[in-house]
């Protein structure tokens, strides 16, 4: 059992908010990456798209492809229409060996406009989510069958954003529909990062390890702020300069015998936290609490 050190380069080249990482580049973000230690990036919007031109991207800076971000839209869709909207993407995670595809519903989503308060965003209730988590099962067997496993993303803004969202979906889909475990979103959602992580363990194909502010986000709470405005004011950081117990999580993964990727996703203003100095906080403190859970890494 073993575990793999990857990071998503949105510190560097963030999707949702371009103007605020203008002055870094791709390329820089996977060589000071690769630097650092990690060994796996998840994909950028502004990485080569098709998938020869991304392999031989990934193969020049010396690291994998170790996920990424799907919008969905199965709230919306139905199975052939999501099907054929994804297909791309899952073939080129296929060839390119990636070990899941973290899908997370956009349809209705309010994390990418920062006129609307995270607050406002579109709640289901509990028999809303387990028809929606039917639907997500279909899809990912699907996946499954094509060699693909899903990574289910619960993120701010989305319609699975709370520990309660995120238990109604686990309890209403099948074992196919597997657990992206997000540290920050979680948090930021009011959910209780342990008890999620200790009840849904076995469906953790993946994870993030990020940290908060707590101070930013309760701002962001009490004066009906964006998911844009949060990123920009700093509610996010990496891995131990925040407020959650990362060692607890590690020591966690290691007694339910995660093995997989740990990835660090800390989008934030580059001017108050240079990208580079970071990452290499968040990939020490990684490495830190594995080593006190006995959790080995590899590359």
């Amino acid at each position: 059992m073993s575990v793999k050190i990857g990071i998503s380069p949105i510190a560097w080249q963030n999707d949702d908010l371009p103007d605020l990482t203008a002055a870094y580049t791709m390329e820089q973000a996977l060589k000071e990456a690769r630097e650092i230690g990690y060994t796996g990036v998840e994909r950028g919007q502004r990485m080569p798209g098709d998938t020869e031109g991304l392999r031989a991207y990934l193969d020049t800076n010396d690291i994998v492809l170790c996920g990424g971000w799907c919008s969905g839209a199965s709230l919306v869709n139905d199975f052939a229409t999501e099907r054929e909207a994804v297909r791309a993407q899952v073939e080129q995670f296929v060839a390119l060996d990636s070990p899941c595809i973290v899908y997370a519903e956009c349809s209705n989503t309010v994390q990418g406009q920062i006129g609307v308060a995270v607050n406002d965003r579109v709640k289901l209730s509990r028999d809303e989510v387990l028809a929606y988590a039917a639907k997500i099962t279909e899809l990912a067997k699907w996946m499954a069958d094509q060699g693909m496993p899903m990574a289910y993303h619960h993120h701010m803004g989305t319609i699975i954003e709370s520990e309660e969202d995120v238990n109604w979906l686990m309890e209403g889909s099948g074992p196919e529909v597997g657990l992206c475990f997000d540290t920050g979103h979680l948090l930021f959602g009011g959910g209780n990062v342990m008890a999620t992580l200790n009840r849904w363990g076995d469906r953790v194909r993946h994870v993030h390890f990020k940290d908060i502010r707590p101070a930013v986000v309760q701002d962001v709470r009490e004066n009906n702020r964006s998911f844009l405005d949060a990123v920009v004011a700093g509610a996010f950081t990496v891995p131990g300069d925040g407020c959650i117990d990362f060692q607890a999580v590690a020591n966690a993964l290691k007694s339910m015998g995660y093995s997989g990727w740990i990835v660090v996703e800390a989008e934030q203003d580059p001017a108050k936290a240079p990208p580079q100095e970071y990452s290499k906080m968040g990939y020490d403190h990684i490495v830190d609490v594995c080593a006190q859970a006995r959790l080995e890494i590899t590359n």
